[in-house]
């Protein structure tokens, strides 16, 4: 399926793997990329060293392209933008915050920029700062969240920008991509189903929450501090919530979910760790390769879009 997207990346599907905080390490973007989409490797917030070596450590899984996700946030957000042009990386997006005074440095160096936007404004100032795509991102997904649904923010930003646009949130299957590509989308992004790929290194216990998740699982808490997080409900949300609505401040919850999604990934602690996942937790049923589940979602897709 080529679109401007497949196009501009030099990839075989316009199907791109979320840059998940502790999730989307070297293992999962090389399979996602070695199945014909791109794979993302999660900065968050580590520092540039950490994810330096884990560009090299990719590279050495696959020749196809891959890409970084810039947590913008990040205390170490700036040597990683740097680390980014110095390993020859051709693909960037970014999150949590806007990314103006990089661009200049990286559109230097040839590099794609790709911003994950919430908004119209946003995608508009991107566009003009010179980004080469946007992703525009729904509530449905899982992390940090804006306040828009897929269904319309995608319309309105496509409408709004010239430049490809790529759909997230709440897509896990063909029939999200191809309600994506009638929205204006010319490729999605795609998170909570990688993340119970078999590639994945997520704790066993993560990815089976994941799986037995119903469609009322998902809860959103920081909403109160103009901080919103999608997950799946356990004893920490409902901890939050109760202290939210204690009226706490921003630092005792913060302190409450510090260390929490790391907890949850690696050491399985789905009762009190942060269980990131979108609304779309509720249609995944199996575990399966990064090929495989690419290739399911884009056969569905095709049939839907008559190509």
């Amino acid at each position: 399926m080529n679109t401007r997207i497949t196009q501009l990346l030099g990839i075989e599907y316009p199907i791109i793997q979320g840059g998940m905080a502790w999730v989307a390490e070297h293992h999962l973007a090389s399979a996602v990329s070695e199945a014909g989409g791109l794979g993302l490797i999660g900065g968050a917030n580590a520092p540039g060293e950490v994810v330096r070596e884990e560009i090299r450590k990719a590279k050495k899984l696959t020749n196809r392209p891959i890409g970084v996700n810039v947590m913008l946030l990040s205390p170490h957000a700036e040597d990683v933008a740097k680390v980014i042009v110095e390993e020859g990386i051709k693909v960037v997006t970014t999150g949590a915050g806007n990314p103006e005074k990089y661009m200049e440095m990286w559109k230097a160096a040839g590099i794609k920029v790709i911003p994950v936007v919430a908004s119209v404004a946003l995608a508009k100032r991107m566009e003009r700062y010179g980004a080469d795509a946007v992703v525009a991102e729904g509530c449905e997904s899982g992390g940090h969240i804006g306040e828009q649904t897929t269904m319309t923010l995608v319309p309105q930003i496509a409408d709004a920008v010239s430049i490809p646009v790529i759909a997230a949130g709440g897509i896990g299957d063909g029939r999200g991509i191809a309600a994506a590509f009638m929205l204006g989308a010319e490729a999605v992004q795609v998170g909570t189903r990688f993340v119970v790929s078999k590639e994945s290194i997520v704790h066993d216990n993560y990815k089976r929450r994941i799986i037995k998740a119903k469609d009322i699982d998902s809860a959103v808490t920081g909403r109160t501090h103009g901080h919103p997080v999608r997950s799946l409900r356990n004893q920490m949300t409902r901890e939050y919530v109760k202290l939210e609505e204690e009226g706490k401040s921003f630092e005792e919850l913060e302190y409450l979910t510090l260390g929490t999604l790391r907890n949850a990934v690696l050491e399985g602690d789905v009762i009190n760790g942060t269980v990131m996942a979108g609304q779309i937790a509720g249609m995944i049923s199996k575990e399966q390769t990064c090929k495989e589940m690419i290739e399911e979602m884009m056969e569905q897709a095709r049939k839907l879009l008559g190509r």
